[in-house]
Formats: C-alpha cells, structure tokens, sequence
C-alpha cells in the first residue's frame, strides 16, 4: 500500500536513519482484543448454556484494565500482574452478570486466558515482517512475559525482543516502562519508536525522548467508535495500517 496523501512526517528523512527499534503496544494496535474475546466467549457460553450478553461483557472487563492498573501505579497495592487484575475484574463481572455458578475453577482459567491468546488484525503479522528486515522489533505492552510471549507464538508475531511493563514493575504510562526499554536496548530515546494505536500511550512515550508512530485501529472498540487521531499533528507518524508504516519507514 502506497504512503497517504496529507499524512507527512515531522521527522525529516525517516526512513533513511536514526531509527534502530520499533516497539509496539499490543492490546487494540497489533491483535484485536474485542472480536477475539467476544468470539471465543459467546463460543464458549453456547456450550455451557450461559446466555448473556458477551460484548457487553468484554466492553466492561476492558474497561476494568485501566482502573486496576491505577491502583498499582498509584502503589494502594503491591505490584500485581496484568493476568491477575484480568482474573479479578472477570470474577466480579461473573457475580454481575449472574453467571457466575455456571463457572468452575477451569472455566474461570479459561476465560482469562484468551488474553494470550488474540487474533492479529489483518494487517499485523504482514507489516511487522516487512519492518523487521529494516528494525529491531519488540513489544512494549502492559501484558505479562508470558501473555506476551504466547501472543507473539500464536498469532504469530515477529518480535525480537519481549518488553513487558513486568520487566520494570510499572504500568504505562509510567516513564520508567519507556526509559527501561530503551535501556535494554543499549541506545537513545530518539532512536526507538513507539507505535500505538492510543493516543496517551504515545504522548507518554514522547516525554521521555522516544520518537512516536500512531496507527489507527478506528474498531478497536466496535463499531460505535467514532474518534480520528490520524488528525493528530503531534506524532511523528500517523498511518492506517502496518504496511502503511512500513512505506513510510523504508521497509
């Protein structure tokens, strides 16, 4: 796909230097978190005979994620893994939606892992091997090592690296999630690129030095979803897809 009319870098001559990685959110810009929860959990009501509303379900455990993660950024509790908070926020979604006595113990494992186990959109595993001939490659998302690394198997996900905020005990948009993976990777901010599709994620990122991608992903949140960041002036970069970023970088 050829580079978009109206969407010009600020940076000039990126593709041609000063970039060596690119690390990426993952929940909503490289897998599509909604469709894939709500697939496999209407799936996996139907054959439990648990009738409810699974969107409606996974738009509000979605919308536990950050609140949850608050309380341990703010420190009102000890560091806790994103798989937990998931675990916590589904139980009492369960007693919520009274299904909560059609799930055992395996039932509740079940459901939390499909976390790890998310569909790329269609055009992430695409990109990301275009621009992993060009760039080192990592994630930089709020999941766990191990949700992290099981997504990068099974979607597949071409990644060199894993960077979880459990590798620094902080959640973004904590600094030092940025700072720690530009120190792991043994270089400068202003040659690692965040690519997200979230907006604060991205400004975060920006303030600790590191260049920024915006991807649009406009149905991360279902088809309602009515905002437009692509008109955001303050990215470096804002594309439609992967394969965009890859023109714009040179891959």
């Amino acid at each position: 796909m050829g580079a978009h009319a109206g969407l010009v870098p600020k940076i000039p001559d990126v593709a041609s230097g000063g970039i060596e990685a690119l690390v990426f959110d993952v929940f909503g810009t490289l897998v599509d978190w909604r469709a894939s929860l709500i697939e496999d959990l209407t799936a996996f009501g139907r054959e439990r005979g648990l009738a409810t509303d699974w969107a409606a379900f996974v738009d509000l455990w979605r919308g536990m994620y950050v609140p949850s993660m608050d309380r341990v950024r703010r420190r009102e509790r000890p560091w806790t893994s994103l798989d937990v908070l998931h675990r916590e926020s589904f139980d009492a979604l369960a007693d919520q939606f009274n299904i909560a006595g059609g799930l055992d113990e395996n039932a509740r494992r079940w459901c939390v892992d499909r976390w790890h186990r998310l569909r790329p959109w269609p055009d992430t595993v695409a990109g990301l091997t275009r621009l992993r001939t060009r760039y080192i490659l990592g994630t930089l998302s709020n999941g766990g090592m191990r949700l992290l690394t099981d997504l990068a198997k099974g979607a597949p996900l071409p990644m060199d690296v894993i960077f979880s905020a459990e590798l620094f005990r902080h959640y973004k948009p904590d600094p030092e999630v940025y700072r720690g993976a530009v120190a792991l990777l043994a270089t400068l901010p202003e040659r690692v690129m965040l690519v997200a599709a979230h907006p604060g994620d991205l400004k975060a990122a920006a303030s600790t030095g590191l260049r920024t991608g915006f991807i649009a992903r406009p149905h991360e949140h279902g088809p309602t979803q009515s905002n437009n960041p692509l008109a955001m002036p303050e990215f470096d970069l804002a594309v439609r897809d992967l394969g965009e970023l890859a023109d714009r970088l040179g891959a």
